[in-house]
């Protein structure tokens, strides 16, 4: 589909000369049919942008082949036009799936404008069904061990309730991913999903973000502000974190799930809502409650659909299909050939403990993907913790070292593999790294190495 060419459907020859002059003035390329046979000739042969439609053609007129058009081209937003149009016929044109529709004699420039507005719409259209199928693809719940089969069961039979959910897990487990899953196969999946991580929103704030404020509340609040409870209704909030909210805010969150409505900060007006509450939280709740730092009375609340996610060190063989899963990814991101792991790092990568668990990993792999210079992932190219050379900690370095000797340390070890890379040979490693031969001996003068050709 170009997204400049405009198909323009109407039997009077002087209409089509006059519109194809004008939007060929402004830049579109213009195709002129005179019949309904024409036009959908047309719009099989090449995709337009949009279409201007005559609603009174000979044969078959404009609203009789809309549907058609429509399901032809569906991304083409179609603008009907008459010069005996009624409110009826707009309507019904309307109902078809017309874009707009405009009067004979058309006025120019409103024309072009309404010609904007539907492509600039189309093009969002398709800009959020491109995001959301990528979305999609990031977040499934890539994994074959029985915790995981387990997991995605379980998502799948709470998905379709309204019953609120609580996800727990480590750190990096990826509690966000189960949540935004439920999200997407529930009934509320065209709604909003609305996230929000209590642990990172200062006390003082926490409570005006959930539940909004009224102008002049407090000392900033310059404006009314609708919080998260009241943007997402009708669809799903995320309390991430849940853990980390005072006692206070707990009990209002309370009141909210139990009757779904609430006052905003320093106003007395209730708001009514209709949402779905998943929280998420990385502590034992049982032992908070125990301590005296979070409500119990909350806790059944929320925990009427438990899900725990495993740690990755749990997952067994999951390390290297997510290893792979993340290299395909990151690599059609950078627009490169996805990495292959040798037998030696597939070892070292399944025998490593993960501590920072699937975000660990992520981060891992997308920092192999931009740095390595071949297609496959050796031992030697994994970080010194998992038994490869790519980094040297910052324990072998002297405990006074600063941070100007931990980057020469740095570009001396970088140095040393370029030019191992080359063979010994000077001149290539200094094109290889982008300087000149000169500066890359004084280099190796500076760190001691000699000889080095």
């Amino acid at each position: 589909m170009s997204r400049r060419r405009l198909l323009v459907v109407d039997d009077e020859e002087g209409v089509r000369r006059s519109l194809t002059g004008v939007l060929e003035d402004e830049g579109f390329e213009v195709h002129g049919v005179a019949s309904a046979e024409e036009a959908l000739a047309a719009v099989k042969g090449e995709l337009p942008a949009a279409v201007l439609l005559d609603v009174w053609l000979p044969g078959r007129d404009g609203i009789e082949i809309l549907p058609e058009l429509r399901r032809l081209a569906p991304a083409a937003p179609v603008i009907m036009m008459s010069g005996h149009g009624t409110i009826e016929t707009a309507v019904r044109a309307t109902r078809l799936g017309a874009f707009d529709f405009v009067e004979k004699p058309v006025s120019l420039d409103k024309l072009l404008v309404t010609v904007r507005n539907a492509i600039r719409q189309a093009r969002l259209v398709e800009t959020k069904q491109i995001l959301s199928r990528q979305l999609a693809g990031d977040e499934e719940l890539v994994g074959d061990c029985e915790p995981m089969r387990r997991l995605r069961d379980q998502v799948m039979r709470a998905a379709p309730s309204t019953a609120r959910v609580l996800i727990t897990g480590e750190n990096g487990t990826g509690k966000e991913l189960v949540a935004r899953m439920v999200h997407r196969h529930s009934q509320r999946r065209d709604e909003a999903f609305i996230e929000v991580n209590c642990a990172a929103i200062p006390e003082d704030l926490i409570e005006s973000e959930l539940f909004g404020h009224v102008k002049g509340s407090f000392t900033g609040a310059t404006d009314n502000r609708r919080g998260k409870f009241e943007l997402a209704d009708e669809g799903t909030l995320l309390l991430d974190e849940v853990a980390d909210m005072s006692l206070r805010v707990q009990a209002k969150v309370l009141r909210a799930l139990q009757e779904q409505v609430f006052e905003p900060v320093g106003g007395a007006a209730r708001v009514q809502v209709d949402v779905r509450v998943v929280a998420a939280t990385n502590k034992n709740l049982e032992h908070e409650i125990a301590a005296g730092r979070f409500r119990e009375d909350l806790y059944f609340r929320l925990n009427v659909l438990p899900l725990h996610v495993p740690p990755l060190r749990e997952r067994g063989g999951d390390i290297r299909l997510l290893a792979e899963h993340f290299a395909a990814l990151f690599a059609a991101g950078h627009g490169r050939p996805p990495l292959r792991y040798s037998g030696a790092a597939q070892a070292a990568l399944e025998a490593w403990r993960w501590p920072g668990n699937v975000r660990e990993l992520r981060n891992l792999v997308e920092r192999l993907v931009i740095l390595s210079e071949g297609e496959e992932v050796g031992v030697e190219d994994l970080p010194a913790a998992l038994g490869g050379g790519a980094d040297r900690p910052v324990s072998e370095l002297p405990e006074n070292a600063s941070l100007r000797d931990a980057r020469d340390e740095f570009e001396r070890r970088y140095i040393l593999k370029r030019l191992k890379d080359c063979g010994g040979n000077v001149a290539r490693a200094a094109e290889a790294l982008g300087v000149e031969r000169s500066s890359l001996y004084r280099k190796l003068r500076q760190y001691g190495v000699r000889d080095a050709e």
